[in-house]
């Protein structure tokens, strides 16, 4: 196993109270990223470090990019699209008093894994769905508590999935239409290491995870073994993703939300440039 704790460089310095969901498009060349409790969508540009914000309605927990131009976003109500023009319209409204939308990942085939959780983090009370680009949706998983970290290996065949209070993260079969059975662990995160927060999956077939209240995150082969470990001064590492040209570089964003005396680097965005290789993720097919 390698541990190293010096890796790291900021990225935007900034004090979003729960950043979240850092996605590469390629089509844009800028990194998306997310403040949640502030309804703030980011984007930064490594190459210029220009930055944008967009202000949205509602808490948001996801935003993808969709495959015709535009995002996804996984909001407090349900599913929403902003076009190419900015125009906004919902995919799939459903508001449920007490929950909002969560992490969120596009599969292989297009498809977006939304999840859920309540504000009040009750057990069972959130869910993990599947959204196709006609706005069908198909619930997953419906005993969630906080749905978080999704991700496929290489070759589509596999999906592993993270609700955060189990301390695990799980992996699935994928079949050839895109569903997903014989659900099992593939590593559990031991206690006072922190809770396993948003994932990635890179060109090896390893699954890489953000760990809240852990200050790191971690590296687990396809057989579930920890071969790195990248430590961080800021306790709650929320989610993690490759980027840039090469996908070479790993985006980690983090919160400072319940932190009395928050490190000042908490709710910033982190970059650990050369982490490893990452895959290219799909566009939303909606």
């Amino acid at each position: 196993m390698t541990a190293t704790g010096t890796a790291f460089e900021v990225a935007v310095h900034a004090e979003a109270t729960l950043g979240e969901g850092p996605t590469w498009d390629p089509a844009t060349g800028r990194l998306l990223w997310l403040d949640i409790l502030n309804s703030r969508v980011h984007t930064y540009d490594p190459a210029t470090g220009r930055r944008t914000l967009r202000r949205t309605d509602q808490h948001v927990g996801a935003v993808k990019p969709r495959a015709g131009g535009g995002l996804v976003l996984n909001l407090r109500d349900g599913i929403g699209l902003l076009d190419p023009d900015d125009t906004f319209r919902w995919l799939h409204r459903e508001p449920v008093p007490g929950r909002r939308g969560n992490d969120a990942a596009v599969a292989p085939d297009g498809s977006l894994w939304a999840g859920t959780m309540r504000y009040d983090e009750a057990r069972g009370g959130g869910t993990l769905t599947r959204y196709t680009g006609d706005g069908t949706a198909e619930t997953v998983l419906d005993d969630v508590t906080v749905s978080n970290g999704t991700g496929w290996s290489p070759d589509g065949t596999l999906m592993y999935y993270a609700d955060t209070p189990t301390r695990r993260i799980d992996v699935f079969d994928v079949a050839a239409d895109g569903r997903v059975a014989g659900r099992r662990p593939l590593a559990s995160i031991e206690d006072g290491a922190g809770f396993p927060d948003g994932l990635c999956v890179d060109a090896d077939g390893c699954v890489w995870v953000a760990l809240w209240d852990g200050g790191a995150v971690r590296r687990y082969t396809p057989s579930g073994d920890l071969d790195r470990v990248i430590t961080l001064p800021v306790p709650r590492v929320t989610a993690c993703a490759f980027g840039g040209p090469d996908l070479t570089d790993l985006y980690l964003t983090t919160a400072r939300v319940g932190l009395s005396a928050p490190h000042p680097l908490a709710g910033s965005l982190l970059v650990v440039p050369g982490a490893g290789r990452g895959v290219a993720q799909p566009a939303f097919a909606g």
